[in-house]
């Protein structure tokens, strides 16, 4: 191996971990707040990438019509909960806004030129299909059982992620697909030419890190939505609401990876079910933190994306069991470092 062939790999391996700390930083925000592993996570990336990419070709995706199901299965949920409320009956305002923002959706996505569309507004469209997704799959399958134990959550958790594999497969096919770059333009570094992507790619998420590190740490709304995931009855008794937490925690792992997934679809070829390989290597990052530090987990995750491209380097055909396999030496630090508590029933 020589310096240009280093540089090169660290290109990639930098890239990689910056969306795979963007993932873990994603799982980590989620648990923090609600105590769910969110397992369908790169359910997102793969959403947002294939989105873009359908848009770009013209063809009005069948994801918005998803969108529209689960507002309307939302807005009922929504009246039958008004309708057994103790206090009596009050038509819930956001029920007409949801209905509105989906039916928006329906009509840009069918009556735009897509394809001749600038691509900042085509990633802003994809950002307005995907985002929603988040709160809305709350709202449906979390929301009912927020209090139950974990390993219910863990298993309502993968239950999502089966369904959105299949709901993937449906309506993007088995075909992987690409988007075309944000520019072709690059900076020379020595021997290595970095191409726009990456630079891209780096730039977001160094931005996005340094901001929900910034919300969670020093801002009073960071903290209150952290204050729910340590007791749920106290956060509420002070005024927090534990489903507002909720909602708002999906919708910005929603929207980080959707992102993630236009940022990474001009680089590499994304199929409807590799979202959770990227989701896998996100969570090695989230865990390497302890499932508790960001900038831990951040730079986690960074690591696991060098890791994975020094691997295909020296051993291509291990280099994923060499990734997950990390895991256990954290495993078991955590393990022989941390003080067993009784559960609570």
């Amino acid at each position: 191996m020589n310096l240009q062939i280093a540089m090169l790999l660290g290109q990639d391996g930098i890239t990689n971990g910056a969306i795979y700390a963007l993932l873990a930083l994603s799982i980590l925000l989620v648990f923090t707040v609600t105590r769910i592993l969110l397992i369908p996570q790169g359910e997102f990336v793969t959403y947002g990438a294939l989105a873009m990419a359908a848009i770009q070709t013209g063809q009005p995706t069948a994801l918005v019509w998803l969108v529209l199901a689960l507002t309307l299965v939302d807005c009922l949920m929504d009246l039958y909960g008004a309708v057994r409320a103790s206090h009596g009956f009050r038509f819930p305002k956001w029920v007409p806004i949801k209905l509105g923002y989906a039916g928006l959706l329906v009509l840009l996505i069918t009556q735009l030129p897509l394809a001749s569309l600038p691509m900042a507004m085509q990633a802003l469209l994809t950002l307005a299909l995907v985002v929603p997704l988040g709160p809305q799959i709350y709202r449906l399958f979390f929301q009912p059982v927020a209090g139950a134990h974990p390993l219910v959550l863990l298993i309502v958790s993968i239950a999502v992620h089966v369904a959105m594999v299949g709901f993937a497969l449906l309506v993007f096919g088995p075909e992987g697909a690409r988007t075309e770059p944000f520019s072709e333009a690059g900076l020379t570094l020595g021997p290595v030419t970095l191409n726009s992507q990456t630079l891209w790619v780096i730039a977001v998420s160094l931005g996005l890190i340094i901001g929900l590190f910034l919300f969670f740490e020093r801002s009073l709304y960071g903290k209150a939505l952290r204050a729910t995931a340590v007791n749920r009855m106290g956060a509420r008794l002070m005024g927090i609401s534990p489903v507002l937490a909720g909602k708002a925690t999906f919708a910005l792992a929603a929207l980080i990876g959707a992102l993630s997934g236009i940022l990474i679809a001009p680089l590499t070829t994304l199929y409807f079910d590799s979202g959770f390989i990227i989701s896998l290597k996100g969570f090695v990052g989230a865990i390497i933190g302890g499932l508790a530090s960001y900038p831990v987990a951040a730079l986690g995750a960074l690591a696991v994306g060098l890791i994975e491209a020094f691997s295909m380097f020296w051993a291509s055909t291990y280099k994923e069991i060499i990734v997950f396999t990390l895991i256990i030496p954290f495993l078991l630090w955590r393990s022989l470092t941390s003080r067993h508590v009784e559960e609570d029933d």
